[in-house]
């Protein structure tokens, strides 16, 4: 394996709109959310580890996730485990993740991936993570994957191509997510891709990048360079990190630069985001209900997505095209056409009933 190939490892989200399954406490990338007897961020980096070693593959997360990280990835070690002590989106982490990275091995190449994302094809993923690999090596510029738009889907961001010969083509633009006629346009012109958050450059390219376009983020975490893979990195990180603004790779640094590129993934994706993303992607029985660690007895039911712990016996009659949902102390019975709603009502269960629901 190439030991100049790294990747970062985003793995410190919440996933809200999984509730009850995802809570603040132990999010979704660390449930086996499909039922596969792995859980998507072991999924995800046994997916990373055919290309990149596993030594080099760093894990991005909140510093309360620490200790389910380790459990879950037995051959990562604490030092590839990145911790953030404050939530402050994804361009900070990724400066400190590249800086410790560039302090180990100046000559790398990485891919920042998210860790909940599901991807069928994995030799497609992997020969389309290697020629932009291939890409990033020869030239300094910035790759991004996107995702071929199968409907007007107007919860994603839109990449914007021109069009040309080439497998690998120079970005427009980026689109923030669009109103449904928009988007409707977006798919009809033929040069627009769904923007699935993953990145690939060498860290010399981002390095100079946040140098260029964040002068104040870059100079906040250069301070810490001397610190960086040493024993008193911690503490740097703990007294700075706060300081760095909330802001995301997307407008810090994709929408500034001019020499970003992307390639047309050839693998079927899905960002899992909602019970209704994860519906779409499980076998279901006769009446189109999908089932996850369940027994059930369906009568007069379809189109449902049902969940529980410990092959719980469900008996449904009469209902339809819904979230059913049961785990320990908490059991949710919701439209799916409203699946969007859930964070709200996650919000109102933590305000009556405490913080511990969330």
């Amino acid at each position: 394996m190439n030991k100049n190939y790294y990747a970062i490892l985003m793995a410190g989200g919440v996933g809200s709109r999984f509730w009850p399954v995802s809570t603040s406490s132990f999010p979704k990338q660390f449930h086996d959310m499909l039922g596969t007897g792995e859980t998507l961020i072991q999924k995800t980096f046994h997916r990373l580890s055919k290309l990149i070693p596993k030594e080099n593959i760093y894990i991005l997360t909140n510093e309360k996730y620490n200790d389910l990280v380790l459990e879950q990835l037995p051959d990562a070690t604490q030092k590839q485990v990145v911790l953030e002590p404050a939530m402050r989106n994804t361009a900070p982490c990724i400066l400190y993740a590249s800086l410790k990275i560039q302090k180990e091995n100046p000559n790398a190449v990485m891919v920042v991936a998210p860790s909940d994302h599901w991807i069928e094809d994995e030799t497609a993923f992997i020969n389309n993570l290697q020629a932009s690999f291939d890409k990033c090596t020869q030239e300094n510029v910035l790759m991004t994957l996107g995702i071929q738009p199968t409907f007007a889907n107007t919860g994603y961001g839109y990449i914007n191509f021109e069009k040309s010969e080439n497998a690998i083509k120079k970005v427009h633009k980026f689109t923030e997510k669009p109103n449904y006629d928009t988007a409707k346009q977006f798919l009809e012109s033929g040069n627009y891709l769904w923007n699935a958050g993953i990145f690939i450059w060498s860290v010399q390219t981002i390095v100079t990048s946040f140098q260029k376009f964040q002068p104040t983020l870059y100079k906040l975490f250069e301070q810490g360079i001397s610190v960086y893979n040493t024993d008193f990195e911690d503490d740097f990180i703990r007294d700075n990190y706060g300081n760095a603004e909330n802001i995301s790779i997307d407008y810090a640094i994709m929408e500034h630069a001019t020499q970003v590129y992307v390639l047309p993934a050839t693998f079927d994706w899905n960002d899992l985001g909602t019970w209704g993303s994860l519906y779409d992607k499980l076998d279901k029985e006769e009446n189109h209900n999908a089932v996850v660690n369940a027994k059930p007895i369906l009568q007069d039911a379809s189109g449902n997505m049902i969940r529980t712990t410990n092959k719980k016996v469900v008996v449904i009659d009469g209902l339809n095209d819904y979230i059913v949902v049961d785990k320990e102390d908490v059991l949710l019975i919701y439209p799916k056409e409203k699946e969007q709603d859930i964070k709200k009502v996650l919000q109102k269960v933590k305000d009556t009933f405490g913080e511990n629901y969330g």
